[in-house]
């Protein structure tokens, strides 16, 4: 919770500076180099199925789409409103767990996830044009609810490759999918990458966001290997209670009451979803 509040924090800032796709890349980059001196110092045993050579290149690409979508979100939009939204991601995830993984929910976890959504569509409505009679999403929400469904995706097949080989090969062996991933399409539809006209600062800070990151998502796989993904990801998606604490504090963002009441509503639904 509290590694993807900062790296979100830190992504909804660069994204405006220097663009999704480079804060995303570099700083997965940055997450994968971490990952390898830990494979490095703490040797990894490697040892696929035919599963799991399946499912990572599955997974990478559904965790970067879905992270794209998100730091597009946060280019154009409001940085509080979009991370209250983002937190779909543990309502689908615990969707599909439902569904395709046969996990099941208490009575009161499922009030939990109906107070998420509730609280998302309160936060991410533009009110003040409904009463206008238009219509209209605030900035940014679209693709964050977007990026909610890569995401919920992406954590059912972490867990069963977590399951397979644990959590330290999965957080290896993703990354370095999504780096393939990235460089990829940065090729296909020649996305400029280089950072030379970057402050010193940003690169520092960019760097500190991918370890930050990879250990926020080492810790969950890790949980996943223990847990189950209905009950793991909700209690991880109360990011946004970092997220949006520090949007306030350092970038002054600016939320309706009833956006407020959204936001609110939503994080006390991802508590309740855990209990």
């Amino acid at each position: 919770m509290f590694g993807w509040g900062i790296y979100d924090f830190l992504g909804g800032v660069f994204a405006k500076q220097i663009g999704p796709f480079k804060s995303f890349f570099w700083s997965q980059s940055a997450g994968l180099i971490s990952v390898l001196l830990f494979a490095f110092i703490f040797t990894i045993n490697i040892h696929v199925s035919i599963l799991v050579i399946i499912l990572v290149p599955i997974a990478a690409i559904f965790y970067s789409v879905g992270y794209l979508f998100f730091f597009r979100g946060f280019e154009i939009g409001n940085v509080s409103i979009v991370a209250a939204t983002m937190n779909l991601w543990a309502v689908f995830t615990m969707l599909f767990a439902f569904i395709f993984m046969g996990q099941r929910l208490s009575t009161i976890q499922t009030l939990g996830v109906l107070m998420i959504l509730s609280g998302v569509t309160l936060a991410s409505l533009n009110w003040s044009d409904i009463r206008n009679q238009r219509f209209q999403l605030s900035s940014g929400v679209k693709e964050a609810v977007l990026g909610a469904f890569f995401f919920g995706i992406f954590w059912n097949i972490s867990e069963i490759i977590s399951e397979e080989v644990g959590w330290q090969l999965t957080t290896l062996l993703v990354k370095f999918g999504i780096i393939l991933f990235l460089l990829l399409f940065s090729f296909l539809v020649k996305r400029e990458i280089g950072l030379t006209k970057t402050a010193v600062k940003t690169k520092y800070t960019i760097i500190l966001m991918g370890i930050i990151e990879v250990g926020a998502v080492a810790v969950v796989n890790y949980g996943l290997t223990i847990g189950d993904a209905i009950l793991i990801t909700p209690i991880a998606s109360a990011l946004s209670i970092v997220t949006i604490t520090l949007a306030i504090i350092f970038l002054k963002d600016k939320v309706t009451k009833l956006q407020g009441l959204g936001i609110i509503t939503a994080i006390v639904g991802i508590i309740v979803t855990a209990l």
